[in-house]
């Protein structure tokens, strides 16, 4: 039998085409080839990029803002994969979705980044926006999420960018979820961190390698029950559908509540329209016009809203309140969660211990806030409520987990002895209670109103 000989260059050609089909079928392409920067340009910073034994190594120069090494093409939706590697003492990210104008702080990179962060804080893979809006998910939000990170080792990152929700994987561990709009489409980068003029960080690096995306036939991983961030307004994504959210306020109609003290929305200084709940400032003649939710809530749930203060102003959400306290015409008798500009109002500088600042169980428990965690006055933030099955109670305040009791503790009972609450036998302490929306003389705005019951 004869043997059909092929020349060299031929049976290349066709292990080039095999080789080609393969990558083509199942969508994936190289961001990187493993021996030069092709595709890649730097903006900002001047850390060192170089490649090194088949991997981006990126090194930290004293004196300089962060770097980043970015695509040349921008990207919409997307699932990206890489694997990194970070010296412990630096802190890195990988842009995606960003961009860099003229007009936007001289050309300064910004957008999403999810962090690599190899500190004790263990917010790797949580989700910042880069000059901008900041934390969109920090890590209080998902605790399970900090264990995911390996020190000194190579780890695994994936992110779904798919409409408007944006999901990070590490090490196949589910840690963010994001649902937010603002930007559809920019470039992906990789950070190196400025370390200003820190001498005892100079050198430092990361590492990346496995660098590849998918952008067709797109196919999410499974539903995972971690926390969601929806900062799109007064909207439910599936997701949070699926884990058994309802919105208490559409930007539409606001029939799931009612005054305190009737059965009707109030026809007084609470109006809603605009996408907002709002309550118009007080002459003086009158406060102490709550409003409700017309169902009662608990044992268990998580109570998520938007709030916008304006100068000066007093505000508050409570919960487990109980109608049968005779509050003497004022404001419903309930947990609160403080909402209060800190810096304008006196109820910042009375009770004990900053225990009547924004975000804290007011006049009970003081807010432990980091650096920043506030937004400016006009801004929106973003509140989150959570009771567990086992009396745990958790008040967020813009992702960060601010205060943290547990229902009929001796700790809990002690703090509301001290309080002015201990005049109410069984404060707190019922089984159920409604949600309530306070009136305490001020302009304050209220959007994104919503429940999930804990089963």
């Amino acid at each position: 039998m004869k043997i059909l000989r092929l020349p060299l260059f031929c049976l290349f050609l066709v292990t080039a085409i095999g080789a080609h089909a393969q990558r083509s079928k199942d969508g994936w392409q190289d961001l990187f080839n493993g021996k030069d920067l092709s595709g890649w340009k730097q903006l900002n910073g001047q850390a060192k990029y170089e490649v090194k034994d088949g991997a981006i190594v990126g090194t930290s120069v004293t004196g300089t803002p962060n770097s980043f090494l970015t695509t040349e093409k921008d990207y919409g939706d997307f699932i990206f994969e890489c694997e990194v590697k970070v010296d412990n003492k630096l802190n890195s990210g990988i842009q995606i979705r960003s961009l860099s104008k003229p007009d936007y702080q001289n050309g300064r990179v910004h957008g999403y980044q999810v962090e690599i962060d190899p500190s004790d804080r263990a917010y790797s893979a949580g989700i910042y926006d880069e000059a901008r809006r900041g934390w969109l998910y920090p890590l209080d939000l998902n605790p399970e999420g900090k264990k995911a990170f390996k020190r000194e080792a190579w780890n695994k990152y994936r992110i779904e960018a798919i409409g408007s929700s944006i999901r990070t994987f590490l090490n196949g561990v589910p840690v963010a979820h994001v649902i937010d709009d603002m930007t559809p489409s920019g470039f992906i980068c990789l950070q190196v961190h400025a370390i200003g003029n820190n001498k005892d960080l100079e050198g430092t690096q990361v590492s990346w390698k496995n660098v590849r995306i998918k952008t067709t036939n797109l196919k999410p991983s499974p539903a995972s029950n971690i926390r969601i961030v929806n900062l799109i307004p007064n909207s439910l994504d599936a997701a949070e559908k699926s884990q058994g959210w309802s919105l208490l306020y559409d930007g539409k109609s606001a029939d799931q509540w009612r005054s305190y003290g009737g059965s009707d929305f109030p026809s007084k200084r609470w109006s809603y329209q605009d996408g907002t709940i709002m309550i118009s400032k007080s002459d003086g003649s009158e406060t102490g016009n709550d409003i409700i939710t017309r169902k009662l809530y608990g044992p268990a749930f998580e109570f998520e809203f938007d709030f916008k203060l304006t100068e000066g102003a007093n505000s508050g959400v409570k919960y487990f309140v109980d109608q049968k306290f005779n509050s003497s015409g004022k404001s419903g008798i309930g947990c609160e969660y403080q909402v209060l500009d800190d810096e304008k109002h006196p109820d910042a500088k009375m009770g004990k211990n900053g225990n009547r600042t924004i975000a804290s169980f007011y006049d009970v428990i003081p807010a432990d806030r980091p650096r920043n965690a506030v937004k400016k006055i006009g801004e929106w933030n973003q509140g989150r409520i959570v009771v567990q099955k086992d009396g745990t109670v958790q008040h967020f305040l813009n992702g960060y987990k601010v205060v943290e009791y547990v229902r009929g503790s001796p700790q809990f009972k002690e703090f509301v002895a001290a309080s002015k609450f201990a005049k109410f036998e069984g404060f707190g302490m019922s089984p159920q209670g409604y949600l309530l929306l306070q009136d305490h003389g001020d302009n304050v705005f209220y959007r994104s109103l919503k429940v999930k019951e804990i089963k």
